[in-house]
């Protein structure tokens, strides 16, 4: 049995931080590209000590990794963790790995389903070595079915799903989401089941294995236009920018522009009416009701369009959110960093990398009193606590030098 040396320590290790609510926690990340490293980096920016396992640089898709590594998308996902590189196909990057997940309470994987049983790191070998161990997995399509071996990506699950189907304009095709929707929250999802299994294990002593899909996260985020079809028996059609259900709700013209406008009860749509100088509509009996109004939507939304017409985006809004309806302008990304309550939520954090200098990253989406969601640390370079986290398992400066020389590391 290997004792731990003692050694220097990292730059990240002589990080003073304040106490995070997951810092009693140490989690081995297992993941690649989206889904999987979104679940961590939630883990990660609360606190938890995140060891990122990846490739050796002698690999091929290791040496894809170093060539995007200092993107802003690669950075902005793998902050605030530890690296360490490991040859999992290598007797002895098992081994290492199995010794980081004894002393660990999570680990974290979304590779196809199969892989991690090939090479002996799945949940059961796992659980032998630590029977404590939380273990959360991201597939495509889940980790039982017809369909578990069959590769995915976000692009592929949003249109099984059904996203595509009532994402776009009436008539002009399925539309993707201009984000990778179901990557996003199939991470947060996954991330919201280790937490609750890290909760059961406090009453239970027992680890878990949580699993999550894209086609599952995709599912869910239909809400509401999943139920119109379970419960209703209807295919919700393309809206384009008007809410399915809600009247008048969405998008409209400007004399410069576009608003974002909602209107949906009585109150508020005689409001609107008003507002716009439009009193007639409140009294038209197509108008009358929530229902009605549902009905005749499109003569609806004519009459509005035609109205906002008159002044520009800004000049509506100013009258609209001072009379309480709720309306917004259209920003484009640059924009809505620029915008005054965007900026006073400081949402956008930055955190000093020692060779690309001060990076602007986006922080976690909720605060938490009493704990700062600062960015304490940039992503690491490949295999950047090697050294470090090998001689807390016990490893000599000889016995890494061979690691290396065997291609273990």
């Amino acid at each position: 049995m290997h004792k731990p040396v003692e050694t220097a320590p990292s730059a990240h290790a002589q990080t003073k931080t304040p106490r995070l609510p997951l810092s009693r926690f140490k989690v081995i990340d297992l993941t690649l590209a989206r889904a999987g490293p979104s679940c961590v980096r939630t883990l990660a920016d609360w606190g938890a000590d995140v060891i990122r396992i990846e490739p050796p640089p002698e690999d091929t898709e290791a040496s894809e990794l170093v060539g995007r590594r200092d993107g802003s998308d690669f950075q902005n996902l793998h902050r605030n963790k530890r690296a360490i590189t490991l040859n999992l196909k290598t007797d002895q990057g098992r081994e290492i790995l199995m010794r980081l997940a004894e002393q660990a309470d999570v680990v974290v994987e979304n590779m196809r389903p199969g892989v991690t049983k090939r090479l002996g790191v799945d949940f059961e070998s796992v659980k032998l070595r630590n029977p404590r161990i939380v273990y959360g997995s991201i597939s495509g399509f889940g980790q039982y079915g017809p369909y578990t071996a069959r590769p995915s990506i976000d692009q592929i699950a949003q249109g099984m799903s059904g996203i595509m189907s009532v994402t776009g304009i009436p008539g002009q095709g399925p539309v993707r989401v201009g984000v990778a929707v179901t990557d996003i929250m199939a991470g947060a999802f996954l991330a919201q089941g280790i937490l609750i299994a890290l909760l059961d294990r406090e009453v239970s002593g027992e680890g878990r294995w949580v699993q999550t899909s894209l086609i599952e996260a995709g599912l869910t985020l239909l809400d509401f236009q999943a139920t119109r079809w379970t419960m209703d028996k209807k295919v919700p059609p393309q809206e384009g920018n008007n809410h399915p259900t809600n009247t008048p709700m969405g998008l409209f013209a400007t004399a410069d522009g576009y608003l974002n406008l909602a209107a949906t009860s009585n109150k508020n749509f005689a409001k609107l009416c008003t507002l716009i100088d439009r009193e007639t509509m409140a009294a038209d009996p197509r108008f009358a009701s929530t229902a009605l109004r549902r009905q005749n939507k499109a003569a609806m939304n004519e009459m509005i369009a035609d109205a906002l017409r008159a002044k520009t985006t800004s000049e509506w809004f100013e009258l609209l959110v001072a009379a309480g309806l709720p309306c917004g302008p259209v920003y484009n990304i640059k924009e809505a960093f620029a915008d005054p309550q965007v900026q006073a939520l400081r949402i956008k954090r930055s955190v000093a990398h020692p060779r690309l200098g001060e990076l602007d990253l986006v922080a976690q989406p909720c605060e938490i009193t009493g704990f700062d969601r600062a960015i304490r640390a940039a992503t690491p370079d490949l295999g950047e606590h090697n050294d470090e986290i090998l001689g807390s398992l016990g490893y000599g400066p000889d016995e890494i030098a061979k690691l290396k020389a065997a291609r273990a590391i």
